[in-house]
């Protein structure tokens, strides 16, 4: 289990429903479960990569074999994305028994309802190693991967680099530089951040950062991985760069951020009236109560039932009540202080919150001027002529602490006050 405060910062994907966007990316991507030591999902890629049929056959892998060191290399990684975001670095697999080193990158999150601990790994080069020789393989490797590769010399200038990079920069390295831009920095987005990245990586002889480069297939965010080698034939030392595009990682989860921040304001927000809902009224109300406890004040809470508003529906359609609980919004808010909130609660009832009310006297202000208000003419917009709705409002109050300790009981007491007003004859308040 995950219930770690180290952990809080990571991602948490509750249920496979969430990832979506993660079956568009063509490469390999599977999430690999640490608490359970098992795979927790994996892409089409993923399923073909490991020569199975489905996500169950993945999910079922049986890993009882695995070593202690590969339990701890695992953990190992974990722990390193979790702290730094991100990690590269090669690793063997068996698919069908026979080895497979792959260049990974790992981003840590917590997976499932348990929150465990699990790392995504994305696979970006993959590199077969069998009895062919060394040389060959690096050659063949560096000629046929779509990783963009290149050696640098100390001057920034470039020595080798395979097809995929010529591709990628090739209307640079077509183009004479401007005096004083190396090679090495004139594909960056921003080339200081490529002068900066090249006496960084000279100073701390290599390291692992993403940047925005400037290629053919327009700006993408690229993770260099640099390395110091050496020159085969004159020994001279070169930086090894090693480009991996993650722009469809990134273009993913920026997506899926945002839609789970579309959600969020889904569920906090009336998608009609832009007002709060119950929910966010219920989340923030905590608070205003437990302020107004430390300074022995009192909350009060109305809850607004229109009169007359079903009629308006039966007679004009549902268009005309969606402007009329727009109008009634938009009055609510202009009869209320900035430190006071309103929410609709559904249908055409609205809750009120009024801070720091000193007597009964202040909250009936607030509803009286409330039921002025609503009162006058609405005129709705979806009808072509002049036509006007006339509502009203009946509105019980309720306070804290002495209708309730909580927003569930004060809310329920205001509500049944309400209804106290559609009893006796409407357009008009009562007091719980």
């Amino acid at each position: 289990m995950s219930m770690h405060n180290d952990y809080n910062h990571l991602t948490h994907i509750k249920s496979h429903d969430e990832l979506d966007l993660y079956k568009l990316i063509p490469n390999v991507v599977w999430i690999f479960d640490l608490d359970q030591h098992g795979w927790w999902w994996g892409n089409s890629a993923a399923l073909e990569f490991w020569n199975l049929d489905s996500l169950d056959e993945l999910i079922a892998k049986d890993l009882a074999d695995d070593t202690q060191g590969a339990r701890d290399r695992t953990q190992q990684t974990f722990e390193l994305a979790a702290k730094n975001g991100l990690t590269i670095d090669p690793w063997t697999t068996y698919p069908n028994g026979k080895p497979k080193t792959l260049h990974m990158m790992h981003r840590a999150v917590l997976v499932g309802p348990d929150r465990h601990r699990a790392i995504i790994a994305y696979i970006n080069e993959e590199v077969n190693l069998g009895e062919t020789p060394e040389n060959l393989l690096l050659v063949e490797a560096m000629r046929y991967t779509t990783v963009l590769i290149t050696s640098f010399n100390l001057d920034g200038a470039p020595v080798v680099e395979n097809p995929a990079a010529t591709e990628a920069y090739k209307s640079i390295n077509a183009h004479k530089l401007p005096t004083g831009l190396t090679a090495f920095a004139a594909r960056f987005a921003d080339p200081s951040e490529g002068e900066a990245c090249f006496k960084r990586a000279l100073a701390e002889k290599g390291g692992r950062w993403s940047y925005l480069m400037k290629t053919e297939a327009g700006l993408r965010s690229h993770t260099l991985d640099i390395r110091m080698t050496r020159h085969p034939l004159n020994g001279d030392t070169l930086l090894l760069v090693a480009e991996y595009d993650v722009t469809p990682l990134h273009e993913a989860l920026d997506t899926a951020r945002k839609a789970q921040d579309e959600l969020r304001r889904m569920a906090h927000y009336d998608a009609l009236t832009g007002l709060p809902s119950l929910h966010l009224l219920q989340e923030t109300s905590a608070f205003l109560l437990s302020q107004a406890e430390r300074n022995k004040q009192k909350v009060a809470v109305l809850f607004i039932d229109l009169d007359g508003f079903k009629a308006v529906n039966d007679t004009w359609g549902h268009d005309a009540g969606d402007d009329v609980l727009k109008e009634v919004a938009r009055r609510l808010q202009l009869c209320l202080r900035d430190s006071d909130q309103v929410a609709r609660i559904g249908g055409d009832e609205f809750v009120v919150l009024i801070a720091e009310v000193k007597d009964k006297t202040s909250a009936e202000n607030v509803a009286k001027k409330i039921i002025a208000s609503l009162s006058q003419p609405i005129d709705m917009d979806c009808l072509d002529e002049d036509t006007q709705a006339q509502i009203g409002a009946s509105i019980g109050i309720a306070f804290y602490p002495d209708h309730g300790k909580d927003m569930k009981d004060i809310l329920k007491a205001a509500d049944q006050s309400m209804y106290q007003v559609k009893k006796t004859g409407k357009a008009s308040f009562h007091f719980a």
